[in-house]
This record gives structure tokens, C-alpha cells and sequence, in this order.
């Protein structure tokens, strides 16, 4: 799988444990973003990840901050990005099989590396179970498109990709 990966300052030791873990297991890894550990801020590293992931040069992005919020509420303004905060496993198996979240957001600050991989590893081998939640991410896409989706869903196609 290609994984856009990015971080802040505050991450870029996890990102770094995280990277030479995806590496060996296949997953080819694009860094994007500050990786010197200077003081950076976290919205630029985001708009990278998340303009990979949109534009399909990467199936997923990863994103570590102090606490993964910032880069959360960042990511989350990149149309067609479901990004989403995963503290733990339950939340990143949910993320991925009701929400097809296409990137996960991390706490470096919060959660040992331990738990960021396995927390990583169940979200990307997680899938999109799809019939009513589907339904959910057509709404998602109406309000990218500035419609009320309780108003806007009738008569429009909610299928994936419409």
C-alpha cells in the first residue's frame, strides 16, 4: 500500500519508529512534510498527506502531532478527506470499517509507539464494511459540497464516487 506519512515536530520521532515499521512489512512510504524536528507547524505537513491522498499518488495518510487533533481538524478541510483521531484500536477498526477514514491521525505526545503500531497496522489492513454506512459518506460528500444533506440527499446519487 502507498502511505503518505507526516508530522509535526512533536511526532517526527513516532513517524520516524513508524516508518521503519511499515517499510519491512511492504508498504512503500512517502514522507512529506519537515523532517529535521525543527519547529514546524502541523497544518503544513497535513495539506501534503492529505493532497497525496486526494489526488491518488497515495491510498492512505498518516499524520502525528502532540496530540493528533490539530492535524485532525487540518486534514479534515482537504475534500474528499475522512480523516480521523485514533487513540486506540477500537477506534481505528471503526474509523476504517463505518467511516472509510483514508487518514488517521495520531497523539505522539499520548500513546506509546507500541500502541501507535499496532493501532496502525489493524487500521490499514481494516475494511470499508459499505451498505448503510455508505449512505453516511454520500452525506459527507453533500456537506463538502455546502448542501444540507437531511435536505440534499433526495435524488442524488450516494453511491462511491458520485
Amino acid at each position: 500500500m502507498k502511505i503518505a506519512l507526516g508530522s509535526d515536530h512533536r511526532g517526527i520521532m513516532a513517524a520516524n519508529a513508524l516508518m521503519g515499521h511499515l517499510r519491512p512489512e511492504g508498504h512503500e512510504v512517502e514522507v512529506l512534510g519537515e523532517t529535521s524536528g525543527k519547529s514546524c507547524d502541523y497544518p503544513d505537513s497535513a495539506w501534503q498527506v492529505c493532497q497525496a491522498v486526494s489526488s491518488g499518488r497515495a491510498d492512505r495518510g498518516i499524520l502525528l502531532c502532540g496530540t493528533g487533533i490539530g492535524m485532525c481538524i487540518a486534514a479534515n478541510k482537504v475534500p474528499g478527506i475522512r480523516a480521523a483521531l485514533a487513540p486506540d484500536e477500537l477506534s481505528a477498526r471503526l474509523s476504517r470499517s463505518h467511516n472509510d477514514a483514508n487518514v488517521l491521525c495520531l497523539s505522539a505526545d499520548l500513546i506509546g509507539q507500541t500502541l501507535v503500531k499496532r493501532i496502525v497496522d489493524l487500521w490499514l489492513t481494516t475494511p470499508f464494511d459499505g451498505g448503510r454506512h455508505q449512505r453516511r459518506l454520500g452525506k459527507i460528500q453533500l456537506i463538502e459540497r455546502g448542501v444540507n444533506p437531511a435536505e440534499g440527499a433526495a435524488g442524488i446519487d450516494l453511491a462511491p464516487g458520485s
